[in-house]
């Protein structure tokens, strides 16, 4: 459980630094906004598809909950997949998650230390 909050400490640190570095700025909050929000969202719509899965009705769509972790949402969905134990096992599902992860860490290696792709 320790290994699993640092890894979550960890893929936090850039976005959040990011997002807190540009409001304290006066540039925007508008990301850091975003995360909280979005992860909220994420967060609430996963333990509803959870309940919706074991009831036998209605799901969310992939696409959708992949939206919303594309949106800033996905630590709210990494918590929520600890949390209710789902979307764990399916390796597609996995695979666009942890992508959609690895997205938002390169933008914000870009927008704080790249400056937008200049080299």
């Amino acid at each position: 459980m320790k290994r699993k909050l640092l890894i979550f400490v960890l893929l936090c640190a850039l976005p959040l630094g990011g997002a807190l570095n540009l409001y304290v700025s006066g540039s925007t909050g508008l990301p850091l906004l975003a995360y909280v929000l979005a992860s909220g969202l994420a967060f609430g719509m996963y333990g509803y598809d959870k309940r919706q899965a074991k009831a036998g009705e209605w799901r969310i769509p992939e696409k959708v909950l992949h939206a919303i972790e594309l949106l800033g949402g996905w630590p709210g969905a990494l918590l929520a997949q600890q949390v209710f134990r789902h979307k764990t096992r399916k390796l597609s599902y996995q695979l666009w998650f942890w992508l959609i992860v690895a997205v938002h860490q390169a933008l914000w290696i870009d927008v704080l230390y790249l400056k937008y792709f200049k080299f």
